[in-house]
């Protein structure tokens, strides 16, 4: 294989495990906030913190998980490592750090529209 290139069977192999860890991380329950008695303002505040943080951070799981799928995709399409924005190759040091990422660096540093 020559530098630069991705191993195909290493990013699925990556791409699998992190599917993985995201479907069992989405699978974990969110505490829903028990009844609140008098004086346990603050505990129940900490707690309604606590789930909403849960919440987004699994929002952020599903959105990795819909990149790696995509990236799984790509993968059987054979366009795995092409830039979603400008369709140049994305350097295999970013792919080897981010198996999903849909994007080259260049395109992942342009200010969003």
């Amino acid at each position: 294989m020559a530098t630069g290139q991705v191993d195909p069977e290493a990013a699925r192999s990556a791409l699998e495990a992190e599917r993985g860890r995201l479907l069992v991380e989405l699978g974990e329950p969110i505490e829903s906030p028990g009844q609140m008695t008098y004086g346990s303002q603050a505990a129940a505040a900490s707690h309604v913190f606590e789930q909403q943080r849960d919440l987004a951070l699994r929002e952020r799981s599903r959105a990795e998980l819909v990149r790696v799928d995509a990236a799984l995709r790509a993968l059987e399409a054979g366009t795995y490592g092409t830039c979603a924005s400008c369709g140049k190759p994305i350097a295999a040091e970013r792919l080897e750090a981010i198996p999903w990422a849909p994007t080259c660096i260049d395109c992942a540093r342009k200010p969003a529209r």
